[in-house]
């Protein structure tokens, strides 16, 4: 075990600086990549995940897991389920799909940031519902406002025998 992260996921599994991997890699738990993968890097579905690519690591491919600190490069799509976790040294170079989104100053993204429905995301600890769209909000306005303006036209109503000031 290398260290401990917040949900007590552990890297369990090293790729080193001078290796590279051509093919696919998939795992569960935690991996910490500072070497170089030419292909997909796919946590296994149902089972925690967590990957670091340090700041010389490279993968050229897909990355699909749940937590994602990323300090090094993606030339592909990103999908975290979870949480992503964009370092200083951070370069994605594709789609970035994320739940919840970490974002350091330095770190790039040359592609869409596309946030996942609330169906796509796992859950998360202090997760919030995703925000009503802009339509409800305004018609919920629109209602506040009318009644507002009710209780505003029997405010300026005098009590029986009085008058109102002007």
């Amino acid at each position: 075990m290398l260290f401990s992260k917040k949900k007590g996921l552990s890297i369990d599994t090293l790729v080193g600086q001078h290796a590279i991997i051509e093919g696919d890699v998939s795992f569960a738990g935690g991996l910490r990549l500072d070497g170089r993968v030419r292909g997909n890097v796919v946590a296994t579905e149902g089972k925690s995940s967590m990957l670091v690519i340090s700041e010389k690591g490279v993968v050229e491919g897909e990355v699909r897991v749940d937590h994602l600190i990323l300090n090094g490069t993606v030339t592909g799509p990103v999908h975290a389920a979870e949480l992503l976790e964009l370092q200083p040294n951070a370069r994605v170079y594709g789609e970035v799909r994320y739940a919840a989104l970490e974002m350091h100053q330095g770190a790039i993204v040359e592609g869409r940031l596309v946030p996942l429905v609330q169906s796509e995301v796992r859950a998360l600890p202090n997760h919030m519902p995703a925000a009503e769209p802009k339509e409800e909000q305004e018609a919920r306005a629109g209602d506040k406002s009318e009644a507002a303006s009710d209780t505003d036209a029997a405010d300026d109503k005098a009590p029986d025998g009085e008058r109102v000031p002007a």
